[in-house]
């Protein structure tokens, strides 16, 4: 199963940010298996949760400390999740394997005492008696009602899993927490948008100041030669 792409992933943010970013996705992720996994015959989708519960798992490992408790407890559930859906799996890989193998000895015994029967017109039951796999028959069945029935076992305590963990609100608390740290992130950008903001406004303002002040010089010179031409051109008395 590919993973579900991360984005808004920014080196230049903090760990704990691009951290929450992850394991939303991988959290939704996995959750998102769950109808088709609490289906008895759901053996695709309980094989993708499992793998879906390893990545969830993995980036916790690194990263729990970013989120808080809630991501450490989730972090173990997951790791228990992905243990009980692997032996799951595994029921689920030797069942074909063990009938496979039984078949094939069936089909081996019947060729081998069809030959037997040489030309005869019928069967004789006592050539099938004597098959040379007629021992294997019985430890092979009773391996595949084992695995048959360990596999039923072990999905009601996987629904069971799965059922206390929503009620526990398990991974409800590690959404939250994750979305506590995105929404801080968020508020972060913002404050910073905005400071970024008045410091360019500051710069203009002061910008516009200085040019003021200039020009208020400017004219404060212009007035005082102004004002010496004035009285330099106005004549003397008896002139």
């Amino acid at each position: 199963m590919k993973a579900r792409r991360v984005k808004k992933l920014d080196r230049h943010e903090p760990l704990a940010d691009n951290a929450a970013r992850i394991v939303r996705v991988r959290l939704k992720e996995m959750r998102s298996f769950g109808p088709g996994a609490l289906e008895p015959q759901g053996t695709g989708a309980q094989h993708d949760m499992r793998i879906a519960a390893k990545r969830l798992r993995y980036v916790l490992e690194s990263t729990e400390f970013c989120l808080g408790r809630s991501a450490a407890t989730a972090r173990r559930r997951a790791r228990d999740l992905q243990d009980l859906l692997g032996e799951l799996h595994d029921c689920d890989v030797m069942l074909p394997r063990v009938e496979g193998h039984l078949a094939e000895l069936r089909e081996a015994d019947a060729v081998a005492v069809r030959e037997r029967a040489g030309e005869a017109s019928d069967l004789d039951p006592r050539l099938a008696a004597r098959a040379s796999h007629r021992t294997s028959y019985r430890g092979l069945e009773m391996l595949i009602v084992y695995l048959q029935a360990r596999r039923g076992l072990l999905f009601d305590r996987f629904r069971e899993f799965w059922a206390e963990q929503e009620r526990a609100v398990t991974w409800d608390r590690l959404e939250r927490a994750v979305a506590r740290r995105l929404r801080a992130a968020r508020e972060r950008r913002r404050a910073a948008k905005r400071a970024e903001q008045a410091r360019h406004e500051l710069e203009a303002a002061e910008r516009e100041k200085s040019d003021a002040a200039s020009r208020a010089a400017s004219a404060a010179a212009d007035l005082q030669a102004a004002q010496r031409t004035v009285r330099g051109g106005i004549p003397r008395p008896g002139g």
